[in-house]
């Protein structure tokens, strides 16, 4: 007998080009939103023929066309379409005619478009971005929680446990449009990890982006190495999360606003480490972060605090349920 229609669970595409950081943020959402509803979470990864996918999204008039065959978007429509990036948003702006009205459209980040021609925007509040449909929260939608941290520590703890106190998180980030890490840059950079880390006598944890460029990577790590800890080589399963729950302090980079909303969402001391390049946008984010209490720019040493740890995707989730719900009662 089929279950009444209250209690059938959502279906809800989380969309992206598949890059991790993009990925992440629809995925955390779409996770955050099973956790308060009975929901199957499909991943989509967008993949365009050719050099369609380098185009303007407004010259893509025709995407079903162009889709490669691994992208599987076609019906059954799902209930909630929650995307991000410029990648999906030729789909983003049709799926709502394809599914005869029936989906509701999320999209993630600022689109750079009219927020009307979507059901609901969640942009970061450092875009400035304002409407009736938009939900700003700080920072992204990511992936970590309690659960996800306990996990993961779980799984790496013969590797973590035995490592000494302070243990310091370090996620290193890379080039972008705003910010670069040049040789000279990583080698200052290691070098201020490094002194607050030997005066403590505690260790590091360190990681890398897909977008560290090389030869940063090889300065940091081969400056880093002596001091007690881990330094991830990219082989294996990745310790990113472990890292964060195993860890005292968490020191990101100023390029990103995911590493920064993760470690945030930690309730731990967030350093921020100083890159080639600046951002009014980003400087914006780290100021909410200040002023939140969760975060400060890295100085000479290591101190605690505390604070609330931030929860922006599980209040965004709460915001899309409780805006689909509205939507989908009307007749």
């Amino acid at each position: 007998m089929a279950s009444p229609p209250d209690q059938r669970p959502l279906i809800v595409w989380a969309v992206s080009d598949g890059r991790a950081g993009i990925e992440a943020q629809v995925a955390g959402l779409a996770a955050a939103v099973a956790a308060r509803r009975p929901t199957k979470v499909v991943v989509k990864r967008v993949g365009w023929k050719g050099r369609i996918g380098r185009l303007p999204w407004w010259l893509n008039l025709l995407p079903q066309r162009f889709l490669t065959p691994q992208s599987e978007i076609g019906p059954p429509w799902p209930d909630i379409w929650i995307a991000a990036g410029r990648a999906t948003l030729p789909l983003s702006l049709r799926i709502k005619a394809w599914s005869g009205g029936k989906t509701y459209v999320v999209q993630v980040q600022d689109p750079r478009l009219p927020p009307s021609k979507f059901d609901l925007v969640i942009p970061p509040k450092h875009d400035r971005l304002a409407g009736a449909n938009v939900f700003p929260i700080i920072g992204s939608p990511g992936r970590v929680n309690a659960d996800r941290l306990d996990a993961d520590l779980e799984r790496f703890k013969s590797l973590l446990g035995p490592l000494p106190r302070p243990r310091v998180a370090v996620v290193i980030g890379g080039k972008s449009k705003a910010h670069d890490l040049s040789p000279n840059r990583a080698a200052a950079m290691a070098r201020e990890i490094e002194a607050p880390v030997v005066q403590e006598g505690g260790s590091v944890m360190v990681t890398f982006t897909r977008r560290t460029p090389p030869q940063a990577q090889a300065i940091l790590a081969s400056r880093l190495k002596h001091l007690p800890g881990v330094i991830w080589d990219g082989s294996g399963e990745n310790p990113y999360f472990a890292y964060l729950a195993a860890a005292d302090y968490i020191l990101v980079t100023e390029d990103s606003t995911n590493l920064a909303t993760d470690a945030a969402s930690t309730g731990k001391p967030v350093f921020i480490l100083k890159m080639d390049g600046t951002s009014v946008k980003l400087r914006r984010f780290h100021e909410d972060l200040e002023r939140l209490g969760a975060a400060r720019p890295m100085g000479d040493g290591f101190h605690n605090w505390m604070y609330e740890p931030l929860a922006e995707t599980d209040r965004a989730a709460a915001e899309v349920i409780a805006r689909y719900d509205d939507w989908s009662a009307k007749p």
